[in-house]
């Protein structure tokens, strides 16, 4: 796809002399470059208060080289788990988010203040301190009453900001306190922050408007990710954006609840990062966008299923990560590695692959195809919430085909689910569906119950989506002139002679999950056998697949595919192959 807008000049990230300059500021000038140098307001600047009026020049200095170390870069550290929980109740969506109590807050500022005096082992990392002030702001700024600051945060605020505005990062002040008006009489620099580079510069004008829960345009958000990624942890050079600025950033688009436009600008930033994507010569081709963070608790059928399907023609690619936050579950990255298979393949590897007709499915890493987004892994696992990269890599679009294109994702708020119809219409892709399977992933089961206090909004095997249809009374006509129907619908696997049986329990283990598979696919019936079928043979009935418009027939289909040991030997094909393509790349 050609670039949306276009790319920025290629950076130097590498730390260079330090520089001093008027005004008590520092500017670091990598080596080879010229540097432009902002001029820092007057110092004499007064601020507005509901209170006294304060200057900045009576203020004490801000920490310059001393924070560096005690709000220490990510680099390979674990957060603070203690503000990782506070995290988890702060920074999510305003119907959503649970104000700390007074004993929490106290507790949570007090080791926010501890770890910048080094007074903590477990330090609080700078995306951490992003994070948490940034939703707390937004919640301040724009979040309904229910979930603005409690009392016990308003106190527990008072009582250490005055500490806090001398140990804080200067970036750190303006996320807390973009206005300098946090506290009557304590006014703190974050007003005049402005950041180190132009990319930071563009960053802290974003933040501006989405500190007080506003969105931004399209444009505006593309052209961020491309300032600002990909993150190089290993230097503080002025190319390199805060931390603190990228996880503000990220969690207050997700607390605002992104808007299309935002969204679309998440899922198409990166499309072009490694030149054009090649195109896999086949007549269908299915994208499966599963939860990257993957499962802790039950079986995943998807790798499996992929193969089923690729055994008598609908070509799959899966995509994903080895590990991702915050769930840090089982991925089919995982699987394939403990299968032996080589989970580096480039894209234009994945295509052919594709064609292989002995193969027919492959496996694209986000870490190869898409290094920028990958880069926030990190990031991602300190600012414990999803961010909006969540959904939209679900809908990623590695490897285009010469004939059809569908795409699949599975979700589980139900906030997200039109989003994710809309964005793989955006992709133009030919069919999409959506499944609320367990634990949000593509994975349709056989359990008994369906329904129940415990899952929120839509219920298990959800299904919901649109493919091409040939009556003139389908729901709509897309831009490539196609008719397509729209549906939506629970499925009920004893509507198609599945007996109700409990998901396998896994539980992280990769080996257990592998070993549930392949018993499956050597014909061994049982629950995952049964979820393998259930899937495989739905996502061909729903996506309007040939030969599967009857549910019944699509079923039976994917039984012979597996007990004929079609379906296997497709797998085994894949580990075999991609091995080889390992070679080639070496």
């Amino acid at each position: 796809m050609a670039a949306l807008v276009p790319s920025p000049p290629t950076r130097t990230i590498c730390p260079g002399r330090v520089e001093p300059f008027e005004g008590a500021m520092q500017l670091r000038v990598p080596a080879g470059r010229n540097a432009t140098i902002f001029t820092p307001l007057s110092s004499r600047r007064e601020l507005c208060f509901n209170g006294p009026t304060a200057t900045l020049s009576n203020l004490p200095p801000p920490p310059l080289s001393p924070s560096d170390f005690t709000f220490p870069r990510i680099g390979g550290a674990k957060p603070n788990a203690l503000v990782l929980e506070a995290q988890a109740k702060v920074c999510t969506g305003p119907t959503q988010t649970r104000p700390l109590d007074e004993d929490k807050a106290f507790e949570v500022l007090r080791t926010i203040l501890q770890s910048a005096n080094g007074e903590i082992h477990e330090r609080v990392s700078r995306a951490q301190l992003g994070a948490f002030f940034a939703g707390m702001t937004i919640r301040a700024n724009s979040f309904p009453s229910k979930t603005q600051w409690s009392d016990g945060e308003r106190k527990a605020m008072k009582h250490f900001w005055p500490s806090l505005i001398h140990v804080l990062p200067a970036d750190v002040l303006f996320i807390a306190d973009p206005e300098g008006t946090l506290l009557e009489g304590f006014p703190s620099r974050g007003a005049t922050f402005t950041g180190r580079g132009p990319a930071e510069m563009r960053l802290v004008g974003a933040l501006r408007e989405v500190l007080h829960g506003g969105h931004l345009g399209f444009e505006e958000v593309v052209g961020l990710l491309r300032d600002i990624l990909p993150l190089d942890q290993s230097c503080e050079g002025p190319d390199n954006v805060s931390e603190s600025l990228v996880a503000a950033f990220l969690i207050g688009q997700r607390m605002n609840l992104e808007n299309d436009r935002e969204l679309k600008a998440y899922c198409l930033a990166f499309d072009d990062e490694l030149g054009q994507l090649p195109v896999a010569d086949v007549a269908s081709l299915t994208h499966y966008g599963e939860p990257y963070d993957g499962n802790t608790r039950f079986f995943r059928s998807t790798l499996f299923a992929a193969a089923v399907r690729a055994s008598y023609g609908e070509s799959c690619l899966l995509h994903g990560a080895e590990s991702m936050p915050p769930k840090m579950g089982l991925t089919e990255e995982q699987m394939l590695k403990h299968m032996g298979a080589f989970t580096g393949l480039p894209s234009v590897a994945a295509a052919k692959l594709l064609e292989d007709e002995k193969v027919g499915f492959a496996y694209v890493s986000q870490r190869e195809a898409r290094p920028a987004l990958h880069s926030l892994v990190y990031i991602r696992e300190h600012i414990k919430k999803r961010p909006p990269l969540a959904t939209t890599e679900k809908v990623q679009q590695f490897v285009r085909a010469t004939g059809r294109e569908a795409m699949m994702a599975g979700f589980y708020h139900e906030g997200y689910r039109d989003p994710l119809l809309m964005l793989m219409r955006r992709r133009g892709a030919s069919s999409g569906l959506v499944v609320k399977g367990e634990e949000g992933a593509l994975s349709l089961t056989t359990k008994e119950s369906l329904t129940g206090t415990s899952v929120k909004g839509f219920p298990l095997n959800h299904c919901a989506g649109f493919r091409p249809s040939n009556s003139i009374e389908a729901s709509s006509i897309d831009r490539d002139g196609v008719t397509r129907e729209t549906f939506e619908m629970q499925i009920n696997p004893k509507d198609f002679g599945f007996q109700s049986s409990s998901t396998p329990r896994i539980d992280r283990a990769v080996e257990k999950n592998v070993e549930l598979g392949l018993c499956a696919l050597k014909g061994e019936k049982g629950p995952a056998y049964d979820r393998i079928i259930l899937n495989a043979a739905v996502a061909d009935h729903l996506l309007g697949c040939r030969g599967a418009s009857d549910i019944s027939e699509a079923v039976e289909r994917a039984k012979e595919a597996v007990d004929s040991g079609r379906a296997l030997a497709r797998l085994m094909n894949y580990v075999q192959a991609s091995n080889l393509w390992s070679k080639k790349s070496t």
